[in-house]
């Protein structure tokens, strides 16, 4: 079912007014991989009305169609951040928006959380409370470096104007917001929220002021320490940051949801694609790989200093059962424009599926080490078992020609998995490779290595090796040649000319190639990298790091390596 986008919807339903209404910065993609979506469901089950408003124009009363809401407003700027949507790591305006249809980037603002809750508030005076959620507003929920200002920003709860924040995934936290405001309690026990307060509450530790650390990098690096901290759900604190003569209050972090719960919201009345409104405007790219691909979990302990997922997923593996992936798989094989392909079968780090730790349930992740860095912890349960099992079952479905793992993989995860590495990557290149199977090493010198939290070089060369002899003996088999696609990054904080050439180098030496998946690094608030970017200096040894601001030399680091101006 969609959800209604305009009054002549709503009346087909029913509905005479609405619950909840949902602002978004993307096309409106009825899908469980798209965060508004999922929201709007879970809402919808637990018996609310809730509308979407999709790319709203600034101008005009568009934004006024769905009438007011009873309970409150939603924004999200949409599935990624909109500085990130729409401007490259070297500040240029990107021309194509693969989440608008037609693929022209002309309909999401920048910094959209911001301009939507300005939107409202024009056209709807002293309304319902706004609350703002998604990536954007999780990754921007405390003072954060903001690279595109390049200046240390408020929190975007202040600088929207809006009343309260839903940080990390949402689904659960959203509907006990909701059950709160319905009946006019106090919010004072609801996880996973932020808001406005004057007085803070007992129990609550206090982070360096907004006006202390907008300047001091010292400070900022003491407040980021320790609200990173906290981002664990199980024993995570209530932070408080003082902006001006109010306080930001961050609740504790929501609990993660398992079992059941997590599979009820992936077994909800989704269409899987996008509203014949939007659809009728052109094509969205993202929809080409998202109505077929397949989220079998979530959250990522690679901690990958650089990467947000941590920050808003969560470090703690949250795995659908096996049910109820396959469920979803055999809806998919029903939908009339299913060819027999299933693009993806993984999440953000595509072979975590079924890994836990003995440790999360009553403490979380460890607060002193990384999961896998510099090496896998003894105590993590990284077996590939769960997934190999899943993958052939999976494949085995009628209806289902192929299945790929398009999600990136760890591959220090597969040479550490003593028992069941080798037959996972097995499966995957006689199975689930279309061509090409995608890691991340992202560089290869220690140095920059070790700022970005990534394995060291010589475990790529041996993962290399152990795919190459996988992928002779599947071509024997299968008569399907298989190759490596290595994602790759320049101008990370630690990385020059000098890391650059050597890692071209080595690319063309070592892996026999010219590399065309490289990226240009780009600070994500609330992320270590980003901290590293600002101040210069790597948070966990304090020593000075090198750090690249030159758009043209940026440019340059990643011409070293691909050949290519």
């Amino acid at each position: 079912m969609f959800l209604p986008t305009t009054r002549d919807e709503m009346i087909r339903l029913g509905w005479s007014e609405l619950d909840m209404v949902l602002v978004t910065g993307d096309a409106y993609i009825d899908s469980p991989l798209i965060g508004i979506a999922v929201i709007g469901h879970v809402l919808v089950d637990a018996g609310y009305r809730v509308g979407i408003i999709a790319q709203p124009d600034l101008e005009g009363d568009d934004i006024s169609r769905l009438g007011e809401p009873n309970l409150f407003w939603g924004v999200s700027a949409g599935s990624v951040d909109s500085m990130v949507a729409n401007t490259t790591a070297l500040k240029k305006r990107r021309r194509t928006d693969d989440y608008t249809p037609g693929g022209v980037n002309d309909r999401r603002p920048d910094r959209a959380t911001i301009a939507y809750s300005n939107l409202i508030r024009r056209h709807f005076k002293g309304t319902k409370p706004i609350v703002l959620g998604g990536l954007e507003a999780s990754l921007r929920r405390i003072a954060h470096y903001d690279f595109w200002s390049d200046s240390v920003r408020r929190s975007i709860l202040f600088d929207a104007k809006a009343d309260l924040l839903v940080y990390g995934m949402g689904e659960g936290t959203v509907l006990e917001l909701a059950d709160h405001l319905k009946h006019d309690r106090p919010l004072d026990d609801v996880r996973g929220i932020c808001r406005i307060v004057k007085e803070l509450p007992k129990g609550v530790q206090e982070l360096p002021a907004y006006e202390d650390v907008k300047d001091d990098k010292g400070r900022f690096t003491d407040m980021f320490r320790a609200f990173y901290e906290q981002t664990n759900p199980i024993v995570g604190k209530p932070l408080a940051q003082k902006h001006g003569d109010r306080y930001l209050l961050q609740h504790s972090p929501a609990l993660p949801i398992q079992g059941k719960e997590l599979d009820r919201v992936y077994s909800l009345d989704y269409e899987r694609e996008a509203h014949p409104s939007d659809a009728s405007s052109g094509e969205i790219r993202a929809l080409d790989t998202i109505r077929f691909s397949l989220a079998t979990h979530r959250g990522c302990y690679g901690e990958c200093n650089f990467c947000a997922i941590a920050v808003h997923q969560g470090r703690m593996i949250q795995s659908r059962s096996e049910k109820s992936i396959l469920a979803e798989a055999r809806t998919l094989t029903k939908h009339p424009k299913f060819k027999g392909i299933l693009y993806d079968g993984g999440s953000p780090t595509g072979n975590m599926y079924g890994s836990s730790c003995a440790k999360w349930d009553k403490r979380g992740p460890c607060s002193d080490k990384s999961c896998i860095s510099p090496g896998v912890c003894k105590a993590l349960r990284a077996s590939h078992k769960g997934q190999i099992d899943l993958l052939k079952q999976l494949r085995k479905l009628p209806g289902v020609k192929h299945l790929f793992v398009t999600s990136g993989l760890r591959h220090d995860l597969i040479l550490a998995d003593e028992h069941y590495g080798e037959p996972f990557l097995r499966e995957l290149v006689e199975h689930h490779v279309s061509g090409q199977l995608k890691i991340a090493p992202e560089h290869t010198e220690p140095g920059v290595l070790k700022a970005m939290r990534k394995p060291k070089q010589k475990l790529l060369k041996e993962f290399r090796k152990r795919f190459n002899e996988a992928s002779k003996r599947a071509e024997k088999k299968t008569g399907r040649k298989s190759f490596l696609t290595y994602y790759l990054i320049a101008a990370h904080p630690g990385c020059g000319e000098t890391e650059m050439k050597a890692l071209r180098d080595y690319t063309r030496k070592e892996l026999q190639l010219t590399p065309e998946q490289v990226q240009i690094f780009t600070p994500l608030p609330s992320t270590w990298s980003a901290l590293m970017y600002w101040t210069g200096i790597d948070p966990f040894t304090g020593d000075k790091v090198f750090v690249e601001r030159d758009m043209n030399r940026k440019r340059k680091q990643k011409e070293l390596v691909t050949g290519r101006k």
